[in-house]
């Protein structure tokens, strides 16, 4: 049988090919919607501009390139980013609230584990349909475009920390100075970017993420996805006292700064699969688990109460 044979000029070709298609892969697969549903009918006279703003976001989060490194396509970011309009001060103004999720995947199954869900109540901003979405961060050119650029920096930030210790802290620090950057160049009253407004805000995501206080929690995000979530088929046991120390960390966090935003948003994030993780443990790192939770997460005790429940 005569063997296929593909000459040496085109194979070369094709790997470069390949291997350019590869290194260009964008690094977030972010899902964005746009939800009007709580605007009276009088406002959404125009449906269009909505349906432009829902791509012109899109396009901007998932072809922008935000890192110099190379992504498989397999290896992108899954994200959410919900944006529900609440009101339409002017024709192109847009007042609301977002809710950012982004998860990674655990080793050997098709589980997708959440590193992120949270909710932006001042999301401000500015859109008119063909509005260039340029990203520069260190120019602030609008607010639409600094919220997302920060986000898109806090996602990377916080994946790459799932995988090495620490390993997202030059992509917090670009979400850093964009918020830096915004809260100098922000002066049409844009809310979310001050230390001294609403302490669930950016300011305080950012502070509490790149504080030298809140890094066991940074660093307990290693320790939860790649020591215990990634090996927890082999080892279950070893897993879930991997994770109770995580609690214990933060527990110490929660004596220095109680109630800190970060500590909120990870069990916000979290809540669902603490609980089905250790739902399936021995009597004592339930019963460990369980106090652990209800001191540190006091207002979702009712459910943390299934893992005590006989």
């Amino acid at each position: 049988m005569l063997k296929k044979y593909i000459h040496p000029f085109i194979l070369i070709c094709l790997v470069t090919f390949a291997c350019s298609t590869f290194s260009q892969a964008q690094e977030l697969r972010c899902n964005v919607i746009i939800d009007t549903d709580q605007l009276r009918s009088s406002m959404v006279t125009e449906k269009q501009v909505f349906v432009d703003m829902q791509t012109a976001i899109s396009n901007l989060m998932n072809n922008q390139r935000w890192t110099n490194d190379k992504y498989l396509p397999q290896e992108r970011i899954n994200c959410n980013l919900v944006i529900r309009i609440t009101d339409m001060p002017s024709i192109k103004s847009f007042v609301g609230t977002a809710q950012i999720q982004s998860s990674r995947p655990v080793y050997g199954t098709d589980y997708e584990s959440f590193l992120l869900n949270f909710i932006d109540r001042e999301w401000q901003f500015e859109y008119t349909p063909a509005q260039p979405m340029d990203f520069n961060e260190n120019t602030f050119t609008n607010n639409l475009t600094s919220m997302l650029s920060f986000y898109a920096y806090i996602i990377i930030g916080l994946d790459n920390d799932s995988f090495s210790r620490l390993g997202g802290s030059a992509y917090l620090q670009k979400a850093m100075i964009i918020a830096n950057t915004a809260q100098q160049g922000a002066t049409n009253g844009e809310k979310g970017w001050g230390s001294t407004e609403d302490n669930r805000n950016r300011y305080w995501l950012i502070e509490n993420l790149l504080s030298p206080q809140m890094l066991p929690l940074r660093e307990g995000l290693y320790t939860y996805h790649r020591q215990a979530l990634d090996n927890f088929l082999a080892s279950p046991e070893q897993a879930r006292t991997q994770i109770l120390e995580v609690l214990g960390n933060i527990k110490k966090i929660n004596q220095i700064r109680p109630a800190a935003l970060l500590t909120n948003t990870f069990f916000d994030t979290k809540i669902n699969e603490l609980i089905n993780f250790f739902l399936e443990g021995t009597p004592q790192q339930k019963q460990t688990a369980y106090n652990l939770l209800v001191e540190l997460d006091p207002t979702k005790t009712d459910k943390y109460n299934a893992l005590i429940k006989n």
